[in-house]
């Protein structure tokens, strides 16, 4: 059996950090504002470092995010990236643009490049260019067939490949839409894009004599026109994991820590289940997980070459699923747990925690709404200011207990 690659997780929060951690990522990758595509996201470097630190000495790797094409402005503040970069330590830096290659070639010549997805990478020699170009891993783009990567697993076995097997997928080249940037004025390249491909459209016909806007009529298939479903190959994953690539990269620095906790479980408990007993291996229950999530609808996108009819959602954009977080686990002793809400808890309420290390979930069946704070009960709680609720762990009755610890998720039925 080829060698496993790793799961690579993101974290756009430090809570996001904890719960890649805890659900099984072998490496976890994170983005500073203003230097990488999420510039929006919510994570301070002190909060990268602390997130660093805890990987590391839960032996994990950190690759920061610095792949914005950057402009003649932006490199006059390298001198403070660069101090950021020797402060943070990062196992690796992922960049797309080559002038931010050579810069950190001159000034971090130890710190290993890998080629972010930004690059649009589809071909052997345009890995090799940049293997060439100095290195380390080359990050695939969303648009390779599977045919495709392993025809450029064979011609480059000498440099790591990296594909991405889940989440949210871009109606054009990632991050080449200029949609954002010239209605809002939000550039996608720096993690600000508005999304505007997940709008409703409708069309208007001007008739410039006249000035009279006609709406041209549309079929259903008409209204979310470039609205992409959400990648996901976990129905291919057994032809993932044979194909050789060094790395499979989660999307979602601008997720939940419940998104990342649920997407890395799922796959973490794939993977090692293929490891395990690779002729029998099945990936139907993992997918019934992942079906949990909000989600566009799932696609597999480019990995049997052109795009289908079913790769994009026609009729809306809401989650297609049944199914939405309850709640995280924010402290746990020897007699109960307490749980922070996400979405609003009723009594009578089932919620499932979805525990670490074990691919079955626990269930429990609220009698009571307790909340934390006063131990008053009451009929439902909403989620917002850190509301809390508690379950003594009677409730949960014989179940491996030592996995309740904090940032273990819950998902409850809508």
């Amino acid at each position: 059996m080829k060698k496993l690659p790793e799961l690579l997780a993101p974290a756009g929060t430090l809570d996001a950090f904890k719960t890649a951690i805890l659900y099984g990522a072998d490496a976890i990758y994170a983005g500073l504002p203003g230097f990488s595509m999420r510039a929006r996201a919510k994570i301070t470097t002190e909060e990268v470092k602390q997130g660093i630190e805890l990987a590391h000495a839960a032996g994990k790797k950190v690759y920061l995010a610095f792949n914005l094409f950057a402009h003649d402005r932006d490199f006059v503040n390298m001198p403070r990236v660069s101090e950021t970069i020797n402060y943070l330590k990062p196992d690796a830096l992922i960049v797309s643009d080559p002038g931010v290659l050579m810069w950190v070639r001159e000034n971090h010549p130890d710190v290993p490049i890998h080629i972010s997805t930004q690059a649009n990478i589809c071909s052997a020699a345009g890995v090799k260019f940049w293997q060439n170009a100095g290195a380390k891993l080359c990050v695939l783009a969303r648009e390779v067939s599977h045919e495709e990567f392993k025809s450029i697993r064979q011609q480059c076995p000498d440099i790591g490949l990296e594909i991405f097997i889940h989440g949210a997928m871009c109606m054009s080249y990632s991050g080449r839409c200029l949609l954002s940037n010239f209605i809002t004025g939000r550039p996608a390249n720096r993690g600000a894009c508005a999304q505007l491909c997940r709008w409703k459209y409708d069309v208007i016909l001007r008739e410039h004599e006249s000035g009279i806007e006609m709406p041209i009529e549309e079929d259903q298939r008409g209204a979310y026109i470039m609205n992409s479903k959400d990648l996901c190959l976990m129905p291919r994953l057994r032809e993932v994991l044979e194909s050789g690539p060094d790395s499979l990269k989660i999307e979602g620095r601008n997720r939940s820590e419940y998104y990342v906790g649920s997407v890395v479980h799922a796959y973490r408990a794939a993977i090692d289940a293929y490891a395990k007993d690779p002729e029998k291996f099945d990936p139907a229950p993992f997918m019934k997980d992942l079906e949990k999530l909000e989600t566009r609808g799932y696609t597999t996108a480019f990995f049997d070459g052109a795009l289908g009819a079913d790769a994009h959602n026609y009729e809306t954009t809401r989650s297609t699923s049944e199914y939405h977080a309850a709640g995280v686990i924010t402290g746990a002793d020897n007699e109960r747990i307490t749980l922070e809400l996400r979405n609003e808890i009723k009594q009578g309420d089932e919620i499932t925690f979805i525990l670490p290390g074990v691919v079955d979930g626990v269930s429990v069946v609220l009698p009571k709404i307790i909340n934390a704070k006063n131990g008053e009960e009451l009929p439902k709680m909403s989620a917002g200011q850190k509301n809390s609720l508690v379950i003594p762990r009677s409730w949960l009755g014989n179940v491996n207990q030592d996995k309740f610890v904090p940032y273990v998720l819950a998902y409850k039925h809508k």
